[in-house]
Parts: C-alpha cells; sequence; structure tokens
C-alpha cells in the first residue's frame, strides 16, 4: 500500500509488479490499482500518480457517489411482514455476519464492513428471504394447528417452500406453504391454510369445497379478494 498526499487530496493506492512495459492506473470498488513494471521505481510510479491526480480524484468521487445512490435506493425499500409495511435500512458494523433486527417500523439491516463498497441488492435479497422463511416456520405451525385443531383432519405432511407463481398448494396429501405468505396479516394466513386443507377433502373447487371453506370461514370471501392476483 502506499500514500500520496497534496493540499486537498490523500491517494492510497496499490501497486501490482507486472511483466509489462506500460504503466496502468484503475479504480476497482473504489481503490486506486497501480499496474506497473516490474522494472519501475516508486518514485517514477507516484510521479504517474501525481500526474492523474485529478483524473483519480474526479473518478474516487464518482464510485462515491454510485455508492450513496445505491444505498439511497435500498432505505426507500419497504417489505411487509404480517400485513404492516416495514422500511429496510442498511447499516455497517464491525464483524463478519450479517444480522437484521425489527426496529419500530424498520428492518435495520446490519452488515461487515467488508461489504462497504460491493454491490449488497442481491444480498438483501437474501436475507429477507431467509427473514421470511424464520417467520414462516412459527406462523405456518400456529396456523396449522389452529386449523387440524378446527377441522379434526391434517396433512400427511407440509413444507414452507418457494412456489413459482403460488402462494400455497395441496397435493396427495401434502401442503406445500410459499415463505411469502408471511406478507400477509395473520387472518389471511389463516385463509390460506384453511383453503388447502378444503383440499385434502376436495382436490378441486368444487360446490362442496367451497360450502366447506363457508362452515369454517364465513366470511371467507372478504379474504379471498385479498389474494385474487395469486393463483391456487
Amino acid at each position: 500500500m502506499n500514500l500520496f498526499s497534496n493540499k486537498n487530496n490523500v491517494i492510497t493506492y496499490t501497486v501490482n509488479k507486472e511483466l509489462t512495459n506500460n504503466l496502468y492506473i484503475s479504480i476497482q470498488n473504489g481503490e486506486v490499482i497501480i499496474n506497473a513494471p516490474w522494472y519501475m521505481a516508486s518514485s517514477q510510479i507516484q510521479r504517474a500518480v501525481e500526474e492523474k491526480k485529478q483524473w483519480i480524484v474526479n473518478k474516487i468521487k464518482e464510485y462515491e457517489m454510485s455508492c450513496e445512490e445505491k444505498k439511497k435506493s435500498l432505505a426507500v425499500q419497504t417489505v411487509k411482514v404480517l400485513g404492516r409495511s416495514y422500511v429496510v435500512e442498511v447499516q455497517y458494523k464491525m464483524g463478519k455476519t450479517p444480522s437484521l433486527s425489527f426496529v419500530q417500523n424498520r428492518i435495520q439491516v446490519m452488515l461487515p464492513y467488508a461489504l462497504k463498497k460491493v454491490e449488497i441488492t442481491e444480498l438483501i435479497s437474501t436475507l429477507m428471504d431467509k427473514m421470511y422463511e424464520k417467520i414462516a416456520e412459527k406462523e405456518v405451525e400456529r396456523a396449522m394447528e389452529k386449523t387440524r385443531l378446527l377441522l379434526e383432519i391434517a396433512p400427511e405432511d407440509y413444507e414452507i417452500k418457494k412456489i413459482e407463481g403460488s402462494i400455497a398448494k395441496c397435493k396427495e396429501g401434502k401442503i406445500t406453504i410459499n415463505p411469502a405468505i408471511v406478507m400477509y396479516e395473520r387472518e389471511i394466513i389463516d385463509y390460506i391454510v384453511l383453503h388447502e386443507f378444503c383440499h385434502l377433502k376436495y382436490r378441486n373447487h368444487t360446490k362442496s369445497f367451497y360450502q366447506m371453506l363457508r362452515t369454517y370461514m364465513p366470511n371467507y370471501e372478504e379474504k379471498a379478494k385479498k389474494l385474487n392476483k395469486i393463483a391456487y
């Protein structure tokens, strides 16, 4: 690691010596990288950095502005948990492991400082998926037990798993629930689980199927309207 200082800026840079006759300066993830001939002296490299000083400073500023814009876009991202909207807020901390917590109307995502200059959109999406899965484990178990006691029947098995284009399905006595179910309030979760329990007895959406739904949830149509874009 080398350091170049002037009145207004301090530039740190890393030098990689190579079998080449030319010197190249690049900005990678906000860091200045110098690829120089193996025989070039440090004073020559520093002189080259000084000559390109303004270009380097401008490129670093462009990168930092880009990072700030990404942070802003993440800060306004909202997700729903049990029917309530939360703003996703990203902060950085010492350590190696990402974590998240609920703080009032925010989901505070804490990331290691090592990721500060890295594209994190995909990482945030993965963390949100894991959060949904964790919450779904508890909420689906609650709704399954409630419905089992109500109907006095139960599936052979159930699982929490992402389903393309659907929030839940019942096939051959097994119920699969999409973890995205926890976007909805508990009464909607209860309706979805009841819906799939009714499929244990009636495979298709027959008149008898809807009669069973109405018997155990007279206002089920109100819940169904909130899910009219979800395939069953």
